[in-house]
């Protein structure tokens, strides 16, 4: 059985690849796991100085899995104490870069949304997909979009529940870098422009950064979950994730 991640370390430079191509990389609960385990070596380990989270196959990541949502095993992937991926609430000391090569949606999208940097390929994709499932983006992709492109915007895509792609996300300023090709190659290649610059620089500037885009995070996030809570908890939610499975329009009952 093929393992859930692949872990790389190139010098100063680890590399995450999400490794569940087949089910387009949807996080189950031994991904999350695995997920977990990756990002704590990372910030443990003084050698590694920056981060890159790609994936293999066509899709960067489809987001929660909904089998185990179905099954009610989403506390497991969801409540751990960095949240989604073991990354969605994680307070990183270290730069971390999305090499984003096709679709990142829900989840997927918010994975993306967590890291400091994205940069993406001709097929990337992005989106918040949930309401079309009855749930909300839960794992920080609500409020950390709308901290990041214009209100309007962010509220036509969020409430509308479409995807866009990576013309308009470089455009609305979501991406670093646009690729030809592969973004992997370009992520590395930023990875090593940072690596060049003093460890303490770096370290500090990121620290910075986070502050003033973290000041009001503890808040967000203990709303979010309040909200976030009794959605997942509906007849909606419940239906939403059945009539994708079956392939079906869902029947929406509000409740």
């Amino acid at each position: 059985m093929a393992e859930p991640i692949l872990f790389q370390v190139d010098g100063a430079i680890a590399t995450v690849t999400l490794n569940r191509p087949a089910a387009r990389n949807a996080i189950n609960a031994e991904l999350n796991e695995a997920m977990t385990a990756a990002f704590d070596r990372i910030e443990a380990d003084d050698d590694i100085r920056i981060a890159i989270l790609a994936a293999s196959g066509p899709a960067f990541s489809a987001g929660l899995d909904l089998r185990a949502f179905s099954e009610g095993k989403a506390g497991a992937i969801l409540d751990g104490p960095f949240g989604f991926g073991g990354l969605a609430r994680r307070m990183r000391k270290k730069p971390l870069i999305a090499a984003v090569a096709g679709p990142a949606l829900a989840g997927g999208f918010e994975l993306a949304l967590a890291c400091d940097m994205i940069v993406a390929g001709p097929g990337a994709r992005f989106g918040l997909p949930e309401p079309q499932r009855g749930l909300i983006a839960g794992a920080g992709g609500v409020f950390r979009l709308a901290a990041r492109i214009p209100q309007a915007r962010a509220a036509e895509i969020l409430l509308s529940a479409r995807a866009f792609d990576r013309d308009e996300a470089m455009e609305l300023g979501l991406i670093s870098l646009a690729s030809a090709d592969d973004p992997l190659p370009d992520a590395r290649a930023l990875a090593h422009r940072i690596v060049a610059n003093a460890p303490l620089s770096v370290t500090a500037t990121l620290a910075l950064l986070n502050a003033a885009r973290n000041r009001d995070e503890a808040e967000l996030w203990r709303r979010n979950d309040s909200i976030f809570a009794p959605v997942a908890a509906s007849a909606d939610a419940k239906e939403g994730a059945l009539a994708f499975a079956e392939k079906r329009p869902a029947r929406w009952r509000g409740c």
